[in-house]
């Protein structure tokens, strides 16, 4: 068994050094090249054609896929074996990041070498990694995923589609309808989940001209129009046995495992979106000139920057942390190896909570990115005239996407709670303690550590307690119906996510002892408590009532009372001085 503190949700019960985390400062000289491969791609072939992919030039769109296949950035994630050059996930995410400059194509990339190869990479046979992977890696084959129907989105163990076995059972028969199919336009090969004999949740690998599957038109969607978006239909479909992908009735595992690293480079793609956002809205507050200066030497604007960057900078934190894991736990497989899909499905899902959270977290970063963005551009941002439109309507799909954040907020305490029931994560115990402790502890008597940041240390103390608090009175109060209780699984889940943020930018502003990265955490960390205390508040009068309710928010008070207030306007306006100098993101990567 992996250690506590590497194990999946353990962040809330063990504290970890700066040294056992990953960050973008630990790059390989490879890994910032395959970065600086990406990014070139990006600034000489997709952006010059951006106008074109936006008007759904699909010829442009899959030249330009094949190109990238000939730079090898369809591939990092494919064994060597198949074609691929099986890299590590940091590299895989490096790319991810970079090819965010641009919306329409990075959600094309994505959906290809994420959903649309990855099942194949992990769960396929050996014939259909030979058979498929070359392909997809080199660009000849477009890959899409065929899991959301009209009457099943966030509900996906409800399809309707059916694989009717043929009498000879060399076969089966596909009927059904999926709806917002990402690359369906332009895709040589689905992933599609049917259910056998109407029951048994299957994966199938079914390719485009198989006869009786048709595909819709383009949708008209509010951003990432250049990316392909339609119905597929499946009517007498016949695919062969040898298309089913993994074992009948074990298609959940590949659905839910494959969807949680989709969440994942979700959450990275949201980075590269965030940190260009940040160029495009820091270069136009330099040059446009108000009450005769320039809009950037305002506070109010400064301030925007700051917190623009801010933010960008914890969900990279976040983001590397977590792709520093999963090379842990993922690299040392081998896929020859008979019980590979096995060992991987269990290795995705080591992770499931750190996915939902990046995935949450990148979005709605994101999304408040661009609405600032938006912001400092003015009336000009509200035009098609200006890049600020176009990031504001491309980035509001990132909290549909790959579970819509409502739904990945009910699986982040869901899932930890699962683990506490089967054993394998100790929080109830942890969380009861805490709270018996919490009400009598007094929180000032308690020592800082010494050194950097040594407040801050004790602050994400306080808020690791204030969560295992409030997880505990929630589960005192519901027991197994906290599951239906959506409200306050939402709330732990926004402090469960608070806890994984604030922890991974502290603990990479402790390990590169920049004095940036410090004054950030120095600005974010009373925000991230009294975000916390606010969730607290805003669930506790529906758990408690009379003196324990009073009782109960004295303690939130006392775990989240703050001895020492930062300067607030300065460290903004010292973070925003560094990103108007730097001309966009100031973290260096």
């Amino acid at each position: 068994m992996r250690e506590l503190k590497k194990q999946g949700g353990g962040f809330l019960l063990e504290d970890l050094q700066p040294s056992e985390i990953f960050t973008p400062e630990d790059f390989t000289e490879e890994q910032r090249m395959f970065g600086q491969t990406a990014e070139e791609f990006m600034d000489r072939e997709v952006l010059p054609n951006a106008e074109k992919i936006e008007q759904q030039d699909f010829h442009i769109l899959k030249t330009l896929m094949k190109k990238a296949g000939d730079l090898g950035l369809l591939s990092v994630d494919i064994p060597e074996a198949y074609g691929g050059l099986g890299l590590d996930k940091v590299s895989s995410m490096i790319i991810a990041e970079k090819l965010a400059k641009q919306g329409s194509f990075s959600v094309t990339w994505g959906a290809h070498t994420g959903i649309g190869t990855l099942p194949i990479v992990f769960f396929g046979t050996e014939d259909q990694r030979q058979r498929y992977l070359p392909g997809l890696a080199s660009g000849d084959l477009i890959g899409a995923y065929a899991l959301t129907e009209p009457g099943a989105g966030s509900d996906a163990m409800n399809i309707q589609t059916k694989a009717v076995p043929t009498p000879d059972g060399s076969s089966f028969v596909l009927t059904g309808n999926k709806q917002f199919i990402t690359n369906a336009g332009i895709a040589d090969l689905f992933i599609v989940f049917a259910k056998v004999e109407g029951e048994h949740f299957t994966a199938f690998i079914v390719e485009r001209d198989t006869p009786g599957l048709s595909i819709g038109p383009e949708e008209h969607k509010l951003g990432i129009k250049g990316s392909s978006t339609c119905s597929v239909t499946f009517d007498g479909v016949k695919v062969s046995q040898d298309q089913v992908l993994g074992e009948i009735g074990k298609g959940h595992r590949i659905a839910f495992g494959i969807l949680n690293i989709g969440r994942y480079k979700l959450g990275v793609g949201a980075i590269g979106a965030s940190k260009e956002a940040l160029k495009i809205a820091t270069q136009y507050a330099k040059e446009r000139v108000q009450f005769g200066k320039p809009i950037a030497e305002f506070g109010l604007i400064q301030e925007k920057l700051a917190w623009m960057a801010l933010r960008t900078f914890v969900t990279e934190s976040m983001a590397y942390r977590l792709a520093g894991l999963f090379d842990e736990i993922l690299q040392p497989l081998n896929p020859q190896d008979p019980s590979y899909p096995q060992q991987i499905w269990k290795g995705i899902a080591e992770y499931a909570v750190e996915c939902s959270i990046l995935k949450v977290y990148g979005s709605e970063t994101l999304d408040f990115v661009a609405d600032e963005t938006v912001q400092i551009f003015g009336g000009y941002g509200y035009t098609s005239e200006y890049p600020a439109e176009q990031i504001y309507r491309d980035s509001r799909i990132n909290r549909i996407f790959e579970g819509t954040n409502e739904i990945n907020r009910l699986l982040i305490p869901g899932m930890l709670m699962r683990w506490a029931l089967k054993g394998k994560l100790p929080l109830i115990p942890k969380a009861a303690a805490t709270l018996k402790e919490s009400l009598t502890l007094m929180p000032s008597r308690l020592s800082r550590p010494e050194g950097p940041l040594g407040e801050e240390i004790h602050m994400l103390s306080m808020a690791k307690r204030l969560t295992l608090v409030l997880s505990a009175v929630a589960a005192n109060r519901f027991k197994e119906q906290l599951r239906e209780e959506q409200e306050v699984l939402a709330a732990l889940a926004n402090m469960v996510m608070e806890v994984y943020a604030f922890e991974s930018a502290l603990l990479r502003a402790l390990k590169t002892k920049s004095p940036l990265m410090e004054d950030a955490v120095r600005l974010y960390a009373p925000a991230a408590l009294r975000s916390m205390e606010e969730q607290a508040y805003h669930v506790l009068p529906y758990l408690a009532a009379g003196d324990e309710l009073r009782t109960l928010l004295s303690t939130v008070r006392k775990l989240a009372k703050l001895s020492v207030l930062p300067d607030r306007i300065q460290l903004q306006r010292s973070l925003a001085k560094k990103v108007i100098e730097k001309g966009g993101y100031p973290f260096g990567t």
